[in-house]
């Protein structure tokens, strides 16, 4: 094993066992499933629960896909689109820094997903059992176009944020329309 190959295993690792703690949590972690559905529908997708449900499978599968080192651009590209819409959904609002539910974690998780699909998932994988070799340019064009896509049809089919309510008229407001 060459320097190259120690780190795609470790880099498949640490994103397989995160993505996979992430999509548990998702399910089994303190608002379960129901709480999961109701936040995807507070950040204005619609169908909670099959969202919250989309969102484990395809975590905890980009997890395990990535443990395995099997179909590594396509589990990068799931990372990736998790990551877009909860940057785009959840943390673009309040700016950068993850302290402040910022989408420094999600910009961090998939840039490293995408250098993992340009790096290639290294010789302890079963891609390279299989003889699956996209990595590259092949690679960082799979995941990064599946990702995207993936993302532009979710949100396409799913996302309707709810209009900002109107204001209510204080009684200061009404008296002066009258006048």
């Amino acid at each position: 094993m060459n320097q190259a190959d120690v780190v795609a295993l470790l880099l498949r690792l640490v994103l397989g066992v995160v993505m996979i703690a992430h999509g548990l949590n998702h399910w089994r972690g303190g608002g379960r499933i129901a709480g999961t559905a109701r936040w995807f529908t507070g950040l204005g997708l619609r169908h909670g629960v099959l969202q919250a449900w989309m969102s484990v499978v395809t975590e905890i599968g980009a997890g395990v896909l990535l443990l395995a080192g099997l179909l590594t651009p396509l589990a990068c590209a799931a990372v990736i689109s998790v990551m877009l819409v909860a940057g785009l959904l959840a943390h673009r609002p309040n700016g950068f820094f993850v302290f402040k539910e910022g989408y420094e974690y999600v910009l961090t998780l998939a840039v490293v997903s995408l250098a993992l699909a340009v790096l290639g998932p290294g010789d302890t994988s079963l891609d390279e059992a299989a003889g699956i070799q996209l990595t590259g340019w092949a690679g960082f064009g799979v995941a990064l176009g599946v990702a995207v896509v993936a993302t532009a049809g979710l949100l396409a089919t799913f996302w309707r944020p709810q209009p900002a309510p109107a204001a209510t008229p204080s009684p200061e407001s009404l008296e002066q329309e009258a006048s």
